[in-house]
């Protein structure tokens, strides 16, 4: 069986995004309105507001921090900017309640 190499970052790659509120600076892909992948770097981990009140909260990191809401409004307004892009625009963004 041969196994197809993973090519998506070579099509749409990840974008540097920083944070409105702190400024963490982190990289961003959209496939679709509803998936996003972000990947931190640890500049931006210890630079995150979020994150790090997280951590104050559980010192020994126990799983508390799931997503920062700043940064994710940010990503949201650079996806609809245009200056993230969308690799699927196909897909209709899920509504929020």
């Amino acid at each position: 069986m041969t196994i197809r190499p993973d090519i998506r970052l070579a099509d749409a790659p990840m974008v540097p995004v920083a944070c409105q509120r702190c400024g963490a600076s982190v990289l961003a892909r959209k496939a679709s309105w509803n998936q996003t992948s972000v990947q931190w770097s640890a500049g931006a981990s210890e630079q995150c507001q979020e994150r790090c009140q997280a951590s104050q909260l559980k010192p020994d990191g126990g799983g508390l921090f799931l997503a920062c809401n700043a940064l994710a409004d940010t990503i949201a307004e650079a996806a609809r900017s245009g200056s993230l892009p969308i690799v699927d625009t196909d897909v209709p963004a899920i509504p929020h309640p």
